[in-house]
């Protein structure tokens, strides 16, 4: 599956970053961004404007609920995927209530990735 896909991960965790990241260039995305927290994923998606971004609900400064809000408010046509642990499904309900696109649960899996890419090329028909 190739793609034009630019995609933000964000993450407190280096090490599901790292993941991420090897699952998303096997899945031949262009770009692939990393932010550490809310606040840093909300200053890529101004500059970058990614077509897709991971973003983890629990994060220290700012959190995954709070950066779904205002990235929302600066695009409200952004595809934010939230990442949840076991435990957090009320507030994965809140962040659907704001506009996520989707969610995938920790850990993440190959498929579960592969799968959300699949469906937003489908949607958008982005250049494959």
């Amino acid at each position: 599956m190739g793609n034009n896909l630019s995609v933000l991960i964000c993450d407190d965790s280096i090490l599901i970053r790292k993941k991420l990241r090897s699952t998303l260039e096997k899945c031949k995305c262009k770009e692939i961004l990393e932010a550490v927290n809310g606040d840093v994923a909300v200053e890529l998606v101004k500059v970058q404007n990614p077509d897709l971004i991971f973003m983890d609900i629990v994060m220290p400064e700012k959190d995954g609920i709070e950066a779904l809000k205002e990235i929302m408010e600066f695009n409200p046509d952004a595809k934010v995927v939230m990442a949840s642990s076991v435990g957090t499904n009320d507030r994965l309900k809140e962040a659907l209530g704001y506009g996520a696109y989707d969610f995938i649960q920790k850990p993440l899996s190959f498929e579960a990735i592969a799968n959300i890419i699949e469906k937003v090329i489908k949607e958008d028909k982005v250049d494959v």
